[in-house]
């Protein structure tokens, strides 16, 4: 997979595509189309039901999105959302702060003839709790994908993330090492909170397994009584 910088990004999800309007001149990381965000759509794609009616396929029952209520945090230009509703996932609410909700509304416009319909979308930063519970957690799916490059946010990122996924609900999460430190603390945290699948890279998307890009899969730990 090539990632370029070209202001318009498409993307093919099964008989559609979506096309993202990028702005790489902001001073806001969120106008820009990630390559996180394209490889857990097309990882997504790939083997959730119906397309792929594998017997052996590992991840039918995760990827069913049938009747599960999501959200994604941190969604920049709303590609992930955007492609897992194409894949399913019709209950699902994109959030972001305020300085990025204008390229947001305008790729949701953008791709509303595809889409069908305006997503739900909402204004949460991770660390104001009355944002986090007006939007009434919690959900079934948390989507995130190039969400950690700053060690200051990690932490109320993963306090949210623990706030928005349900005892028996997933995290989908698309990474890109983005800065060391950030890094580092991230795993840490998250080691405390969550149950970690990696994703082999065999089984993403073989057009879309850009090299320094990982799909993760995080439950809940159960807790001890």
């Amino acid at each position: 997979m090539k990632f370029t910088d070209s202001p318009v990004i498409e993307l093919p999800v099964r008989d559609a595509v979506l096309s993202f309007q990028q702005d790489n001149g902001s001073l806001h990381v969120g106008t820009t189309v990630w390559p996180c965000s394209l490889v857990l759509v097309k990882f997504a794609e790939r083997w959730a039901p119906p397309s792929n009616h594998q017997p052996q396929n590992p991840y039918s029952d995760l990827l069913d999105f049938r009747a599960k209520r999501a959200v994604e945090l941190g969604a920049g230009c709303g590609v992930a959302a955007m492609g897992l509703y194409l894949l399913g996932l019709t209950d699902v609410v994109i959030t972001d702060i305020p300085a990025v909700m204008p390229a947001l509304k305008r790729n949701l416009k953008r791709n509303k003839p595809v889409l069908g319909k305006n997503l739900k979308h909402a204004i949460l930063h991770w660390n104001k709790a009355d944002q986090i519970a007006a939007l009434s957690p919690p959900y079934d799916v948390v989507v995130a994908t190039d969400v950690v490059y700053i060690e200051e946010t990690v932490g109320p990122l993963i306090s949210t993330m623990e706030a928005m996924v349900k005892d028996d609900g997933v995290v989908l999460l698309g990474y890109q090492l983005r800065s060391p430190e950030a890094h580092k603390l991230f795993w840490e945290m998250c080691e405390g909170v969550f149950v970690i699948e990696k994703v082999p890279h065999q089984d993403l998307h073989p057009d879309y397994a850009y090299e320094e890009t990982d799909v993760y899969i995080l439950r809940k730990k159960k807790k001890e009584n």
